[in-house]
C-alpha cells in the first residue's frame, strides 16, 4: 500500500514539474464567461481598444523542466484563465522567446474586460504546433 501511494505522489510531482509556472494576480475578477463568448488574443504589437477594464495579470515562466510551453500553448492557457476570470481580452505585454537559458516562451500578460465586439479587434490567431 505504501509503495502505491509513493508512486502516485512521485508521478504527480513529475507531471506538475513539466508544466510552466503560472503566476496570477487578479485585481478586478469578474463572473466567468460562457463557452461561446469570444476572447481576443493580442500580441505585443496589437493595441488595446478604448474602454477596457483591467482584470489582472498572468506571468508564464519556465519551471526548469517545462514542456508544452510554445507561444500558442501558453496563449491557449491564458485564454482559459481569462474565461474563468471574466476577461475577454488577453494582451501580451512582454514576450521572451526560447533561448540558451530556456526552451520555453516567457510571457507577461494582462487580462481585460471589453464591452464591445472583440471579434472586430485586430488580433493574434492561434495555430496548431
Amino acid at each position: 500500500m505504501k509503495i502505491k501511494t509513493l508512486i502516485v505522489v512521485l508521478v504527480t510531482i513529475v507531471l506538475s514539474a513539466c508544466s510552466p509556472k503560472i503566476t496570477t494576480n487578479l485585481t478586478n475578477k469578474q463572473p466567468a464567461l460562457r463557452a461561446e463568448d469570444k476572447i481576443a488574443l493580442l500580441d505585443v504589437h496589437h493595441n488595446l481598444p478604448e474602454g477596457t477594464t483591467k482584470i489582472g495579470d498572468l506571468r508564464f515562466q519556465d519551471s526548469g523542466f517545462s514542456t508544452d510551453c510554445s507561444f500558442n500553448s501558453l496563449m491557449n492557457r491564458a485564454r482559459i484563465q481569462a474565461r474563468e476570470n471574466g476577461a475577454n481580452i488577453v494582451k501580451v505585454v512582454e514576450k521572451k522567446a526560447p533561448d540558451l537559458l530556456s526552451s520555453c516562451y516567457r510571457l507577461k500578460i494582462e487580462l481585460y474586460k471589453y464591452d464591445g465586439d472583440v471579434s472586430r479587434i485586430p488580433q493574434y490567431q492561434l495555430t496548431l504546433d
